[in-house]
C-alpha cells in the first residue's frame, strides 16, 4: 500500500515537473519576445527624435526666410500698415 503511494505520489511529481519545464520554456520565449519589442520600440523612439529633430530644423529655417523676406519689404517699403 505504501509504495503504491509512493509511486503515486512520484507520478504526480514528475507531471508537476513536465508542466514546469514547459512553463520554462514558454517563459524563455516570452522573454525573448519581449527583448525584441523593446528594441524595437528603443528603434521607434530614436527614429522619432531624429524626424522631431528635422522637423525643428525646417520650421528655424522657415523662421529664417520669412525674417528675411520681412525686412526686404521693408526696405522696399511694401509692408501693409
Amino acid at each position: 500500500m505504501i509504495d503504491n503511494i509512493e509511486s503515486l505520489v512520484l507520478e504526480h511529481l514528475r507531471a508537476i515537473r513536465a508542466e514546469q519545464d514547459k512553463h520554462s520554456e514558454r517563459f524563455g520565449r516570452l522573454e525573448a519576445r519581449l527583448g525584441n519589442l523593446e528594441t524595437t520600440v528603443a528603434g521607434l523612439r530614436r527614429d522619432l527624435a531624429h524626424m522631431y529633430g528635422e522637423i525643428v530644423e525646417q520650421h528655424t529655417h522657415a523662421d529664417q526666410l520669412v525674417a528675411r523676406i520681412e525686412r526686404i519689404e521693408r526696405r522696399l517699403e511694401l509692408q501693409d500698415g
